[in-house]
């Protein structure tokens, strides 16, 4: 059977340094330029709105760059939540609803 290159554990685990560098600089110029210039936080007719394109779309480029991994949680954040035992539970009946008389 052939396997997907997404099933595969051969893969590099982590990115290239250079270009996380130059991912890393490019995020943080944009967040110090957002954070300086005012003009930078604002909605530009041909680019759009500043800190989507200076912040946003680096800090994005820059997660993807670890496969879109996300952070691990310590203690018991990042512990699974124990499944409760027993049957599936029941809904409960609906109480009688008092019918509002029409205005006319």
């Amino acid at each position: 059977m052939k396997t997907s290159p997404h099933t595969r554990r051969d893969y590099q685990q982590t990115p290239d340094p250079r270009v996380l560098r130059w991912v890393r600089q490019v995020a943080l110029a944009g967040l110090a330029l957002v954070l300086v210039w005012p003009s930078a936080r604002g909605y530009n007719a041909w680019l759009g709105w500043g800190p989507l394109w200076l912040v946003g779309m680096p800090m994005v480029a820059w997660w993807s760059l670890y496969r879109f991994r996300l952070p691990k949680l310590g203690g018991k954040a990042g512990a699974q939540r124990k499944r409760r035992s027993g049957p599936q539970a029941r809904r409960r009946p609906v109480a009688a609803r008092r019918r509002l008389s029409s205005a006319a």
